[in-house]
């Protein structure tokens, strides 16, 4: 700060001195031509391929690009400058029909027109397209974020033959943004996957690749550079004097020249760190003999360090230090130390380092082409390792003990409710755990709203663009404890894979390979399972299950219709149904693949949303789903009601229930509310919790929302409530006892590793409006199957729990 004030002060005597030069005459003013400087951001998009996960229309799509600086829309586009095709397909295969295309009214560019017939549909598209973004007045270096669009556009199939119609551009159908911060625009090699929204679920996979590249340089005499940076040492206020608003102006010119050869310096090294970085990712190295050989900067550095010895540090952090001894000169180079070269310095800089870059830059992509394939991998990997960072804004990590025993009378609050109370104020406000975890939220959600997001990574505007809109999840990891019992059903823990497979259609050569094989040549089959809730559809959790496939493409999934229209029945007829349903499936699935070869282990995974829950664990229960118990991986619960409605608290949602039962005569709602018999332990509810359905999976989420009124809060993440624990009735005794059992299943041996997570999600409740569903609390039961972002955060934060 000193030396900026000095040099400052300095600056400031020569322009007075200047106004009183003596034996000077007034003269008119003559700006000397200035050396013009210019450089240019090129932002590289590799398209590799087209992943159709559920788009609702056969048709005609393509991809259509555009690219500005985020400080002005209109009038700094980036335009397209070059277009690589790595791998053209014939005309006409595989749905592609016609050519890519730049349009010069917009400056977008459009991939060739591809027909989507089916679901899971994949259309490689494996060419790259660069645009070129122009450093104005606007953006300047630093100074600017770039906004990259991807549009969807669709055109039906004609009747009439099946070709796509050179002159249709089609509609546009969705839309996704990204915002590539002005950090990463030095350098910036990221994998950057193309969703678009639930109406057009597709996975686009795209990788971005960013430089700053030398335009050229020329003189121009006629007016100074538009520039987004004023001088240091500029006169505020008054009529400036002819010599000294030249002075300003060369000084302005100055600043941005000495600004750009450092941003040049700043992109090589940057360039340098990342090409060794994807080529000890992918292990094949980058061959830079001819670059070390022939860019001999020994001399330049020395002239540009004599003039000021003095030593800085270098602005550019976290890259890494660059490769073959070029880091000298960028360590000890500061913006300051430019501003006191000369003309001639400046340039031979710029153009030192300008071609430098702009060489880096080409090998990298002719590297690039040479192997799209595995730098993208590479890319997907480090990308899917940063997301729990990425995302952690919206995310709360907490580890609690699981109690080993729940009494009456002995209710603790827990201890997730009391993290992040600011000190006793809130127990006075609510002593309810669903309003203690709203207010929660809502403090998280005003602090991420003063908050500056400032990263290095492309950020998605589905995320970033709204980020206090985003929902928050409480991440609470329980600790096991050991089991208060020891009678495990050592029958399914020792039941051999291929004593299943005798009972379905393996071929015998399957059963004849010996375990160590079979551990080398066979494979896994994994199937999920999603099962609707009251009065749901089949299709209620395709979000989730899209989210599934992006994390494990491999995954067999059905998405259950056995009691679709059939919701209202008996909790056991539709467990039952569920049941033959999954049999038949898994069968199917083991058929198949045996034909492939040999079937080394088979993981069966559960989601379920609201009742679908309760018919899940009555599925399990059934006597004809035993040999398929040992199987089962990961259980998703999303607000489900395991412990029923017994101390539920919504009384307008109570009154609902009761005209159910009253005017209907809904038997499922007759069980979930404890009135299906007398005698509280002999209701359905209560006897499915001393049924072994949650004893056999690996891992086990539960998801709740305090805003959810359709289901109890404490029911849906299976712990106590204070009015429960207070009940010393007979009706008490026997929830505590419900509650006891599904922990005692929950609780693993000290042999295996289960996980067991609760997560609270809290949505925006601000767009919602004052309507009955909110008012009720359906509109947070019913966000859980339209909104799919927490599902991202929580199965990209923990893949290996969905792999």
């Amino acid at each position: 700060m000193l030396r900026r004030l000095g040099w400052l002060i300095g600056w400031n005597n020569r322009v007075e001195q200047a106004k009183k030069l003596p034996d000077a005459k007034p003269q008119p003013a003559k700006v000397q031509p200035a050396v013009m400087l210019d450089t240019v951001q090129e932002i590289a998009i590799y398209i590799d391929r087209f992943h159709n996960l559920d788009l609702f229309q056969q048709g005609w799509y393509r991809l259509k690009i555009t690219m500005r600086w985020e400080n002005d829309q209109y009038t700094s586009i980036g335009a397209p400058s070059r277009v690589m095709q790595y791998e053209a397909p014939n005309v006409g295969s595989d749905g592609v029909y016609g050519v890519w295309r730049i349009d010069d009214n917009d400056n977008s560019f459009a991939t060739r027109p591809f027909r989507i017939k089916y679901a899971k549909q994949d259309v490689l598209l494996s060419i790259l397209v660069a645009f070129n973004l122009p450093l104005t007045v606007n953006e300047g270096p630093f100074s600017s974020a770039v906004i990259l669009k991807f549009e969807l556009l669709y055109s039906p199939v004609m009747e009439k033959g099946s070709e796509f119609q050179a002159s249709s551009d089609g509609n546009p159908a969705a839309v996704h943004e990204f915002r590539i911060p002005p950090k990463a625009l030095l350098g910036l090699h990221s994998y950057c996957p193309v969703y678009f929204d639930s109406f057009h679920a597709v996975l686009v996979d795209v990788s971005v690749h960013a430089c700053l590249l030398k335009a050229g340089f020329g003189k121009d005499s006629k007016e100074v550079p538009r520039v987004s940076y004023s001088a240091p040492g500029a006169i505020a206020g008054g009529t400036i004097s002819g010599s000294s608003r030249e002075l300003d102006q060369m000084a302005s010119i100055d600043l941005k020249h000495a600004m750009l050869v450092k941003a040049l310096l700043d992109a090589r090294d940057t360039l340098l760190a990342e090409l060794q970085r994807i080529g000890d990712g992918i292990d094949k190295a980058i061959d830079l003999t001819e670059f070390t050989s022939t860019m001999d900067e020994t001399k330049l550095s020395g002239s540009i360090l004599q003039v000021n010895p003095v030593t800085t540090h270098s602005e550019v952090s976290g890259q890494g230090k660059p490769q073959n001894g070029l880091e000298g000169v960028n360590s000890r180079l500061d913006v300051r130390l430019l501003l006191n070269l000369s003309k001639d310095d400046i340039i031979k800089m710029f153009n030192l380092w300008g071609e430098q870059v702009s060489y880096l830059w080409n090998t990298f992509l002719n590297f690039h082409r040479d192997n799209k394939t595995q730098i993208l991998q590479f890319l997907r990997d480090e990308w899917a390792k940063d997301r729990r960072a990425e995302w952690s804004i919206w995310m709360v990590y907490t580890n609690v003990e699981m109690p080993h025993h729940y009494i009456n009378g002995g209710f603790d609050e827990p201890s997730h409710h009391l993290v992040h109370k600011r000190g006793p104020s809130l127990l006075k406000l609510t002593d309810d755990p669903a309003e203690l975890a709203t207010m929660r939220a809502e403090l998280h959600r005003r602090s991420i709203g003063q908050m500056k997001i400032n990263n290095r990574s492309i950020q998605d505007m589905q995320i970033f663009g709204d980020p206090s809109g985003v929902p928050i999840v409480f991440m609470e990891r329980v600790i096991n404890a050991p089991r208060r019992s020891t009678n495990d059903n050592s029958y399914l823990r020792n039941f051999d894979l291929m004593n299943l497979a005798t009972t379905s259609t393996v071929p015998e050569a399957g059963k004849n390979q010996t375990s160590a094989s079979a551990a080398e040549n066979g494979h896994d089959l994994k199937i999920v399972v999603f099962v609707h809730g009251f009065q749901g559809h089949h299709l209620d959790l395709r979000l989730v299950r899209n989210q599934w496939l992006l994390i494990d493409s491999k995954i067999h999934f059905l998405m259950s219709e056995a009691n679709e229209e059939k919701t209202s029945e008996d909790f056991r007829d539709m467990g039952l149904r569920l049941a033959h349903e999954v049999i038949a499936y898994v069968k199917k699935k083991m058929d198949k693949a045996s034909r492939t070869g040999h079937l080394r282990d088979i993981k069966l995974s559960f989601v379920g949303h609201s009742i679908g829950n309760i018919i899940i664990r009555t599925a399990l229960a059934e006597s004809s789903m035993e040999p398929y118990l040992r199987f089962l991986h990961t259980y998703v619960s999303v607000s489900g009601p395991h412990l029923g409605y017994l101390y539920s608290s919504n009384s307008l949602f109570n009154s609902g229930l009761w005209l159910l039962k009253k005017l209907k005569g809904t038997q499922c709602i007759h069980q979930l509310t404890f009135t299906d018999d007398p005698d509280i332990r002999n209701t359905f509810i209560y006897k499915l919790c001393k049924q072994k359905t949650l004893d056999n999976f690996k891992n086990i989420i539960l998801l709740s929302s305090p805003q959810d009124g359709y289901v109890p809060y404490h029911s849906a993440r299976i712990e106590s409530c204070r009015a429960a624990s207070s009940d010393y009735s007979r009706k008490g005794k026997a929830f505590l006892e419900m509650l006891n059992d599904c922990l005692d299943q929950i609780r693993a041996p000290t042999s295996e590793n289960r996980v067991f997570i609760r997560c609270d999600v809290n949505f925006d409740t601000s767009t919602y409006g004052k309507n009955l569903n909110t008012f009720i609390g359906r509109a947070a039961h019913i966000e859980f199957l339209e909104s799919d972002v927490f599902a991202r955060f929580i199965m990209w934060s923990f893949p290996e729990l969905f792999q």
